[in-house]
């Protein structure tokens, strides 16, 4: 069984579904969208972020570090070819300039710091959601989580980004959901694939599943679009993730107005951004998330 690396928990949530919420960020993800707002969730493996804007100069990383990575004279603070990620440097940074990003964490001990705030889920109509990264990734292990939450009657819902064994996920997941959100971001193949980095065959056959086992299993189910400036807010998108919808049968859909906030996370994790995403660190006017609603509404689907 793959045991994941937990980034968060989140607590009181109004952004991942009905209610007050916990969010479990899960470590992972099997694409590569170039605009993704947690990019510290894609790999699943533990990484270092690094705040420069953060850093007070103490020197203490560069005693502790072994290897000679770390230095406030360096012009990242850590020299990322020399670090081996032993995290020495994060227990010793008095700002938290330096973090290990994803921790282990155990079911046990997940379920015992939601339970706290279950009075809180009970007043609102809230609960649990399983967000990330991909926690479909982990199907037994997120299973085994959101069957011990359902059965301290705690609801738990699903965000996922549609790509994922099926069955595997049916079997050990499936049955302990209230809800899912699932996005779909990209209709065409190619376009799917250059900005998300595999082809969307198996999330368009997901959607299909999911929306046809939603009713027999008992759990909600809303797919949701993510618009992104010039690649996936364009009409010629919208339009024909709305006419597979109306093909379906799907008439609730969301959309999520871009948001710039996580613009400034790659850097802290040594990455770059996709020459696409130049001059997006704005926020989307009101009038183009009306427009993109429009679309959907001309065909009868509620947005």
């Amino acid at each position: 069984m793959k045991v994941p690396l937990v980034l968060e928990l989140k607590g009181n949530s109004l952004d991942d579904g009905p209610g007050i919420r916990t969010a479990v960020f899960f470590k992972g993800c099997p694409m590569r969208c170039i605009w993704c707002h947690n990019p510290e969730s894609k790999k699943a493996e533990p990484e270092l972020s690094v705040s420069t804007d953060d850093c007070i100069g103490c020197g203490t990383c560069e005693k502790a570090c072994p290897e000679g990575a770390a230095s406030p004279r360096n012009p990242g603070i850590v020299d990322r070819q020399k670090c081996v990620r032993c995290f020495t440097c994060t227990g010793s940074c008095p700002p938290k300039a330096l973090q290990q990003v994803g921790t282990e964490m155990s079911v046990e001990e997940i379920v015992g710091k939601c339970i706290k705030d279950k009075p809180f889920y009970d007043v609102s109509g809230g609960g649990v959601t399983l967000t990330g990264g991909e926690a479909t990734m982990f199907p037994e292990w997120a299973g085994m989580l959101a069957r011990r939450l359902s059965e301290e009657g705690i609801r738990v819902h699903l965000e996922t980004c549609g790509l994922f064994r099926y069955e595997s996920v049916k079997e050990h997941l499936l049955p302990y959901l209230s809800g899912i959100y699932m996005d779909v971001k990209i209709l065409d193949p190619e376009v799917h694939k250059r900005y998300c980095g595999v082809p969307n065959d198996i999330v368009l056959a997901n959607l299909r599943r999911l929306y046809r086992d939603a009713e027999v299993m008992g759990f909600s189910f809303l797919p949701r679009t993510p618009l992104i400036p010039g690649i996936t807010d364009t009409d010629e998108n919208l339009e024909a993730i709305a006419a597979l919808y109306k093909e379906i049968g799907i008439t609730k859909t969301e959309l999520l107005p871009y948001n710039p906030t996580w613009y400034k996370k790659t850097a802290k994790l040594g990455q770059k951004k996709d020459k696409a995403l130049e001059g997006l660190d704005h926020w989307q006017s009101k009038e183009k998330v009306e427009h993109c609603k429009g679309i959907f509404k001309k065909l009868g689907i509620e947005c």
